[in-house]
């Protein structure tokens, strides 16, 4: 089964840079074999060896929205897919999300270092293998405007429509940079050139493997020593 590693880039709240800059991460951090693939609606600036899927010019294709056109039935890619957000920082070997068991992997969502028992997921990282889950995106479509008023966005849906399907991730391979690997009371502070920095190094345990950015700041703005080491 062929591995596909994809993101999406939809308008321009990230540059093509982001996109650059995982595809290198994953490169420098897997062993086995994959293609890596941008599902976007502007392909400019991307590396030449980014396999560009252009994503349809659809109004249920849009915002944080567009990431469930992934499980399109049109979707042409075929085998199994990981799929990253691009603020994340990939420091450390990603081999096991490839083969990690389970219909779709999905990220225990990092409210889970405040509430112990925290059942509701994240979709910054997901893996699944292509024409299994089609209906997060077949139903989605049937009802897109109410499902976007209902929900706050795509992962919302994902863990409603897909509840059967899902197993999350073990919490430490993928964790929240600020919250978990900071500490959730640590402040960020901002140096001369506007950039943001934490008062402490984050702590990495022997796991950990990704680091994910949600909110601010991304990895772009972010001027702390672990992020100019792995975020390239």
């Amino acid at each position: 089964v062929m591995n596909h590693v994809v993101c999406v880039k939809w308008g321009n709240k990230y540059s093509f840079k982001y996109a650059n800059v995982l595809n290198s991460m994953v490169k420098r951090h897997t062993t086995l074999p994959y293609q890596f693939h941008c599902l976007t609606d502007d392909a400019n600036g991307l590396d030449q060896d980014i396999n560009v899927i252009k994503l349809p010019n659809d109004p249920c294709v849009k915002t944080w929205w567009s990431k469930l056109w992934m499980f399109a039935p049109e979707m042409p890619l075929k085998g199994n897919m990981l799929f990253f957000d691009l603020d994340v920082v990939i420091f450390d070997n990603i081999d096991p999300l490839f083969t990690h068991t389970g219909r779709l992997n999905i990220i225990r969502d990092f409210n889970r270092c405040r509430i112990k028992d925290w059942k509701g997921s994240n979709s910054s990282c997901m893996r699944w293998e292509s024409g299994t889950m089609d209906h997060l995106y077949t139903k989605f479509v049937q009802d897109h405007v109410k499902i976007m008023r209902q929900n706050w966005g795509d992962q919302d849906w994902i863990m409603k429509a897909g509840t059967e399907q899902i197993t999350h991730w073990p919490d430490d391979w993928i964790r929240s940079y600020k919250w978990e690997m900071i500490g959730f009371k640590d402040t960020k502070l901002r140096d001369k050139s506007g950039k943001w920095y934490f008062k402490k190094a984050p702590k990495v345990q022997v796991e950990n493997r990704v680091a994910v950015f949600h909110g601010q700041p991304n990895p772009m703005e972010c001027s702390d020593q672990f992020v100019i080491d792995n975020w390239k």
